[in-house]
């Protein structure tokens, strides 16, 4: 790094109130937010000073006198709360509508009501512009083309659009969707029960996760990411939501890749993928079959009985066109098995115990 970023991090670690970084005057304090925005940004750094960047807004913010930063597009403005969330390849911010730019809540395209939050989710490469618009893309053909009583299956896209960071001038596309109260991912349930989740709560995350699949697949979507991360469930209504269609295969649409392959892997669960993604070659529901039966067999680990490992060993075959590829008949076979174990289908509560 450079002498002059080295000494704007110092800068930064010595600061205990932003007058000690700003000053008193308002436009040399505006001169040196920009100088200092632009040494420490990520886009300049490779992403190594992403959390002095962080600081820095916040110092700036709080300098203002606010505790928000308000993003206004043509459609609405959203002040945006806290620091952001780390995603794969974004960050998400909460955000809520600024109130007289709130729509009516439920109309397509709309932003939630008044104290209704939403997520701004960013790339932090701008070169990623193009993962977030394929997810844009996936998001608006799945209420399109899929029968809608299966929507609460898949994030709510209020809008997406352009924004060019004030800093560097760097164009990003982002993506805002509507919030998800109460809900938790599969990553967060396995460190919760890291003995393994008992198979009979496993089942409905199962049963759901398959549904959600069915819905997307019959709509000419498949998700190409079915990773703990990206499952979102809530544990005392047994919902559950499938996140982050930014590595979706949305079929011949508009500005989308058409050549039937997931456009790119999660580095960290690289060994989770069938070969035909790592292998470049076009994805199919059985892709995204192997991901989710890869999902569900994590989570229970050695507690899964001899019947559902086998089960699952027939969905995750190293090649892909014996997998099955029909997220609804699965589900039926699914049911008929845990029938057999369990009996009839009844409610089991399910609780995520408080960590610390």
């Amino acid at each position: 790094m450079s002498d002059e970023l080295d000494d704007a991090l110092a800068r930064l670690d010595r600061v205990r109130v932003p007058a000690d970084l700003f000053g008193g005057d308002e436009a040399e304090a505006a001169r040196r937010y920009r100088r200092l925005a632009r040494l420490v940004h990520p886009d300049a750094t490779g992403g190594r000073t992403r959390d002095a960047f962080i600081r820095l807004n916040a110092l700036w913010r709080t300098y203002n006198r606010g505790d928000s930063t308000t993003i206004t597009t043509r459609r609405h403005a959203y002040r945006l709360e806290g620091d952001p969330i780390a995603g794969d390849l974004a960050e998400l911010y909460t955000a809520r509508p600024e109130s007289g730019h709130a729509a009516r809540r439920g109309r397509p395209g709309s932003a939630p009501g008044p104290g209704r939050t939403v997520l701004l989710k960013m790339p932090r490469d701008p070169h990623d512009s193009d993962l977030l618009e394929r997810e844009a893309v996936a998001l608006r053909q799945l209420p399109k083309d899929g029968d809608g009583k299966f929507l609460p299956y898949v994030p709510r896209l209020v809008e997406s659009f352009r924004h060019r960071d004030a800093a560097t001038g760097a164009q990003r596309q982002v993506n805002v969707v509507a919030g998800l109260d109460g809900f938790h991912s599969l990553t967060a349930v396995k460190h919760a029960f890291p003995d393994g989740v008992d198979p009979r709560d496993a089942a409905w995350m199962w049963r759901r996760l398959l549904v959600g699949l069915g819905f997307a697949h019959r709509a000419g979507v498949l998700h190409g990411a079915v990773l703990p991360d990206h499952v979102l469930i809530h544990p005392e209504e047994h919902g559950l939501v499938l996140v982050d269609w930014c590595y979706s295969v949305p079929g011949c649409y508009a500005n989308v890749d058409s050549s039937g392959r997931v456009p790119a892997m999660v580095d960290r669960y690289a060994g989770w993928y069938p070969s035909e993604v790592p292998g470049r070659r076009p994805a199919t529901p059985a892709t995204d079959l192997y991901m989710a039966t890869r999902c569900i067999t994590d989570l229970m680990g050695d507690k899964a009985p001899k019947a559902m490992r086998s089960f699952a060993r027939g969905c995750m075959l190293p090649a892909q066109d014996r997998r099955p590829a029909d997220a609804w008949r699965l589900l039926a076979e699914l049911d008929e098995l845990l029938e057999r174990l369990y009996g009839p289908r009844r409610f089991r509560p399910f609780h995520l115990p408080v960590t610390r």
